[in-house]
């Protein structure tokens, strides 16, 4: 198995990637290609012990800035690092990309270099999909559309649930995963027209385990293995989770030093405090997956550090021993 990483991705670049990428090499045993600007890359790489290690360097000599508007990079910058990474992937020279670049970039390449899937006949998957490991009461879900698609149709979201139910019962291990969409309310009948119409298009779909509707707290609360959104949905659900995480541990950190008597108690709870954080840190689930596309692509936060970059390598090599795309494929043509 051979994973491409984007170098030049995130907000560090080669410092973090290649951190990241060395550290699951050695751990997950992984070959692994770096594709970018090689004058930044061997530098890091020197760094870093590499003995007994197959890290491969593939030279780009452009680079898609988290600045760059996602519809002019496809042809302004063929060069760039996720054009190259992606190409070796549908060429066959390697398995599964991996970025934590622009999202809306990584999106327009992915779509021009990797296609989306076909169907049986004429049919295909109309909008790939940002899929996430969300942390729950009772572990994690499966949340998507988490920011690929913006302006959506019901049908969307039909293909969305599909594809995470399939992505759940391969990848997270769950014989028959419960599916849920998000809306205003749990009763059938609410949310707005395209929500409702999505709901009965989802309630109609064979081999599903349709919960039904979920409230925003449901989702915490573990109600459902797969939460089907649309991406301005997902993606608010995402920022603002990470924003009242932060508020609460900030919160506690301030409280927890007030004053002797709780400086001691929070130096007893310390093990409890950190195996919570473990939970939650994003960086424990690497990145997200791009589903509905002809080959793995993995898109992680553009914040990252060399930890979440193991991980997110860890996901793409996990999506390729299960061949979701295969999984997908073969799924949703017989629907």
């Amino acid at each position: 198995m051979k994973i491409v990483v984007d170098a030049m991705g995130g907000d560090i670049g080669p410092e973090v990637t290649v951190a990241g990428a060395v550290e699951a090499a050695r751990e997950l045993g992984l070959a692994l290609i770096l594709v970018g600007q090689e004058a930044k890359i061997r530098p890091e790489l020197a760094r870093h012990d590499r003995a007994g290690l197959s890290i491969s360097v593939v030279d780009a000599a452009q680079e898609i800035t988290m600045e760059d508007k996602p519809g002019d990079v496809v042809r302004s910058k063929p060069q760039s690092s996720m054009h190259v990474g992606m190409r070796l992937v549908r060429q066959g020279e390697a398995d599964a990309f991996v970025t934590m670049g622009n999202t809306g970039g990584a999106l327009a390449v992915a779509l021009f270099e990797l296609g989306r899937i076909k169907l049986d006949g004429q049919r295909r998957i109309h909008r790939p999909a940002l899929a996430t490991r969300f942390p729950t009461k009772s572990g994690s879900c499966l949340l998507l559309d988490i920011g690929a698609n913006t302006d959506w149709k019901p049908i969307y979201l039909q293909q969305f649930a599909a594809m995470g139910n399939i992505y759940a019962k391969s990848m997270l291990g769950l014989a028959s995963p419960r599916v849920g969409i998000v809306s205003i309310g749990e009763e059938e009948g609410k949310g707005n027209i395209e929500v409702k119409e999505a709901y009965d298009l989802i309630k109609a779909t064979p081999g599903l385990n349709f919960v039904g509707n979920l409230e925003g707290k449901d989702i915490p609360a573990g109600a459902a293995d797969v939460v089907v959104t649309d991406g301005f949905t997902g993606n608010v659900i995402i920022k603002l989770s990470e924003g009242v995480a932060s508020l609460i541990v900030q919160g506690l950190r301030e409280e927890i030093m007030r004053t002797t008597r709780t400086k001691l108690g929070g130096l007893l709870a310390k093990p409890a405090f950190r195996a919570f954080g473990q939970r939650m840190d994003y960086a424990e689930y690497g990145g997200a997956v791009l589903l509905g596309l002809n080959h793995i692509c993995i898109i992680g936060h553009g914040r990252s550090n060399a930890r979440a970059v193991r991980s997110a390598i860890k996901v793409a090599s996990e999506a390729v021993r299960t061949d979701v795309p295969g999984q997908i494929r073969a799924g949703l043509s017989q629907n």
